[in-house]
């Protein structure tokens, strides 16, 4: 099977790891919240790979740029959908944390 350019990026396969992560947590969420946080975070979290991969197929590296600024402007805001759910008790602080490192080791690198 052929590989993408994207699908050979170690910090895409990262953040695929990271979206599993937050839908087995926010399963978990208060049926409540189903359209309010729970979908919110979903959202955000899928929009950090997803424009990874976007800007792959791009031609320029401003268009790339551009593809990877949105990704990182998401993974921001997954951040704050984490420390909110924590916030509200729907998340342990054990499970923030370990959250937050797998999103610090490919935001950061």
């Amino acid at each position: 099977m052929y590989l993408f350019s994207f699908e050979k990026l170690e910090v895409w396969q990262n953040s695929r790891v990271f979206i599993l992560e937050i839908y087995r947590l926010t399963i978990a969420f208060p049926s409540h919240e189903l359209f309010g946080i729970t979908s919110q975070i979903k959202r955000s979290s899928s929009s950090i790979a997803t424009n990874i991969a976007e800007g792959t197929s791009r031609n320029t590296n401003k268009d790339q740029a551009h593809f990877l600024t949105i990704s990182y402007s998401s993974a921001m805001e997954t951040l704050n959908h984490l420390i909110l759910s924590k916030d509200l008790n729907y998340i342990s602080e054990q499970e923030y944390i370990q959250c937050r490192e797998k999103l610090e080791k490919f935001v950061i690198k």
